[in-house]
């Protein structure tokens, strides 16, 4: 059986890369460029944090401009080689700055844009913290202030994609397991009913792959549920923030979207959200 962490090969985009201009990367954009080139992968989007709570390990680390420009550059400077690269970020949602990320996003222009919610030092879910809010907690006590941000987010509208829908998972292990929440579906119909509802895609994130969970954020059984509730957008990244982690997973993120049903990722160019056929490699349901 393949390694589900492999690095990927001839694909048409990663939608989540993170480069030095993240605090918590040291990429230079085009060492994930070049990787892009050598490895078959047509498309990437530089998609690195922009934080909003003062503090954050990325408010105000690098400047608009700087990080357009940087993405910019490298993109004519590669484009020509065959890879195709389009300035994105990644930001934090907090719904007590959602006024701020309103105001950046219409002050800013994205080719695409991530919402998502991330693990800060105040959160109950942080390392120092997570054994004791989770000892004595229904496993619905224990999760709803990340779950109800997320559902914030979606219904926020103000994002193309919803990143690593239960990045908590990473956090709460060993303490709540992928199987606890397995078996409780129902904790995420909100989530999804929110996604379908605001037409906001849905990422399957291949880093979990990677970290404690073993599985993609979300997980291929809570993917193809947001399918039967009606989703019609997914999209897929590694969400790399190093050299190594550039496309990992990938491969299994592209089967986790065909085995729920869908035949193309959903992403943005700066206009209308694009559709991007997955390789006839994987079929779908209705294909096979």
């Amino acid at each position: 059986m393949k390694d589900p962490t492999e690095q990927a090969r001839d694909l048409p985009l990663d939608s989540h890369l993170h480069t030095d201009l993240s605090p918590d990367s040291d990429v230079p954009i085009d060492a994930h460029a070049a990787q892009a080139a050598e490895r078959g992968i047509a498309e990437i989007a530089i998609t690195d944090h922009v934080d909003f709570e003062p503090g954050a390990p990325a408010f105000e680390f690098v400047p608009f401009a700087t990080r357009e420009r940087i993405v910019r550059e490298a993109a004519e400077r590669w484009g020509p080689r065959g890879v195709a690269i389009r300035f994105g970020v990644e930001i934090t949602y907090d719904h007590r700055h959602e006024a701020a990320i309103r105001d950046h996003l219409e002050r800013h222009r994205y080719e695409y844009v991530i919402g998502s919610v991330h693990v800060y030092a105040d959160s109950p879910y942080h390392p120092s913290r997570v054994a004791s809010w989770v000892a004595g907690g229904s496993l619905e006590e224990i999760v709803a202030p990340y779950f109800d941000e997320v559902t914030r987010a979606i219904r926020s509208g103000l994002f193309d994609t919803i990143g690593h829908l239960d990045f908590v998972k990473r956090y709460l292990h060993p303490y709540v397991t992928t199987a606890d929440l397995a078996a409780a579906p129902e904790l995420y119909e909100p989530l999804l009913v929110a996604l379908v509802e605001s037409g906001t895609a849905l990422e399957v994130n291949t880093s979990g792959l990677r970290q404690a969970a073993r599985e993609t954020y979300p997980s291929a059984a809570v993917v193809r549920r947001y399918q039967l509730l009606g989703g019609t957008a997914v999209s897929a990244g590694s969400d790399a923030h190093t050299k190594e982690s550039f496309s990992s997973g990938l491969e299994e993120g592209y089967r986790v979207a065909a085995a729920a049903g869908f035949g193309d990722l959903a992403f943005r160019r700066g206009g209308d959200r694009v559709a991007v056929a997955l390789p006839d490699r994987y079929g779908t349901p209705a294909q096979t």
